[in-house]
């Protein structure tokens, strides 16, 4: 670069710090436009009669499993029967956690994970943080693959399984992967489906389906791995997760857990031992507002109609970026963008950044133990902020990346 064009690039940063402004791309929430859209949520029980569905009355203890029409619901996430689901609480992260303490005391026909002397799970990278601090949280070794654009690369997962005896699992979000975007290619749901046959047989696919809905362009129809799994007889060896978190209130929607009738078994059975029923208010009330499958639709299409001009946004300021500088990717749907930087440059960008009144994810925070090897990689998270905020963002970004060489 120029002495005359960093002289300029330093000249504008300094202005926008003069700004003194106060942005958050850390997390992906919904905007508070998008939550607006939930809002009937939460008044839609109204009467006496209201309290009483599938034969229970919801405002008292039982059904610790979830009510049958909510579990209706959360076969439009996870793609698997209404027999086949738990609807539990209001974190699909809080089920995966639930999920990893019955592997750990009950096992999945080898044994409790307890009494092993190591346990691993493979980490397709970059990945969710949350994902890897809960297994960092637990004592679980992770061991990373990396993204091919399809899914994990899988003759990497092949060959761990094939060396390492140790690895007991796979956790992934499938579908618009946190935070690169991806949605797994048919040939990666089938080998996926596939892992157990090569591994132990308490081997456990955590299967993160996040973001089933959650398209903003057209996006890739992902395969139904739980059918795989039936073919191939590993039906056993999965558990899938979903919730309502970005579809109707952050943190205050449904979540679900689906699997085999085995594992559904073995979760409720640990699961009772931990509480004495699941919210069904809480069910119910998202029974009502989505009345059925259309319904989910079209509330989806709403959102998505918020979301997408962010995307755009961002789309549009990185595309300003010299050539070399850096590689993204383009996301059609799910509430992240996946930045890469020139090796070595990811804590520079993110300190200039900070100094100028942007917050961004953590740079490692997207690998295990939060490092990154190549000091690449930064989650972008657009939805929350106004989109005249989120240009205000992305011009510094954009400067400092240029800035940061």
């Amino acid at each position: 670069m120029k002495k005359i064009e960093r002289a300029e690039l330093q000249a504008k940063y300094n202005s926008i710090k003069k700004l003194k402004l106060n942005l958050d791309l850390t997390r992906g929430k919904p905007s508070s436009d998008q939550l607006d859209l939930s809002n009937l949520v939460m008044i839609n029980l109204k009467s006496k009669k209201d309290f009483k569905l599938d034969n229970a009355d919801i405002r008292n203890y039982g059904e610790i499993d979830g009510l049958p029409s909510a579990k209706k619901l959360g076969s439009l996430l996870l793609n698997v029967k209404p027999k086949n689901i738990i609807v539990n609480g209001t974190s699909s992260l809080n089920l995966t956690a639930i999920m990893l303490q019955t592997l750990f005391f009950k096992g999945n026909g080898d044994g409790p994970w307890k009494d092993k002397k190591k346990v691993s799970v493979i980490c397709p990278v970059p990945g969710y943080d949350r994902h890897f601090s809960l297994l960092e949280e637990m004592g679980i070794n992770m061991i990373t693959v990396s993204m091919t654009g399809q899914g994990p690369n899988m003759d990497e997962v092949e060959a761990i399984i094939k060396k390492d005896k140790s690895v007991k699992g796979i956790i992934c979000v499938p579908k618009h992967s946190n935070p690169t975007g991806e949605t797994y290619s048919r040939e990666t749901i089938t080998r996926l489906a596939k892992l157990p046959k090569k591994s132990s047989k308490d081997f456990m696919i955590f299967y993160d389906n996040a973001y089933a809905v959650h398209d903003f362009k057209k996006s890739p129809k992902l395969s139904n791995i739980f059918k795989q799994c039936e073919k191939f007889k590993t039906s056993n060896n999965i558990s899938l997760f979903a919730s309502t978190s970005k579809i109707t209130f952050a943190g205050s929607g449904i979540a679900f857990m689906g699997g085999s009738e085995k594992t559904i078994k073995t979760f409720a059975s640990y699961l009772e031992k931990v509480m004495v029923g699941s919210d069904k208010i809480n069910q119910a009330r998202h029974v009502k507002f989505f009345k059925n499958p259309k319904a989910l639709e079209d509330h989806m299409k709403d959102l998505s109609s918020l979301i997408r001009p962010k995307f755009e946004i961002v789309e549009e300021y990185l595309s300003r970026l010299p050539e070399g500088y850096a590689n993204w990717s383009t996301p059609t749907g799910g509430y992240f963008v996946s930045f890469n930087s020139k090796p070595g440059k990811a804590k520079k960008i993110h300190k200039l950044c900070s100094d100028a009144g942007l917050k961004l994810t953590p740079v490692g925070s997207t690998f295990p133990y939060k490092k990154d090897p190549q000091n690449q990689n930064i989650r972008i998270a657009p939805t929350q902020v106004k989109n005249s905020d989120l240009k205000k963002a992305m011009e510094l970004f954009v400067t400092a990346v240029c800035l940061s060489g």
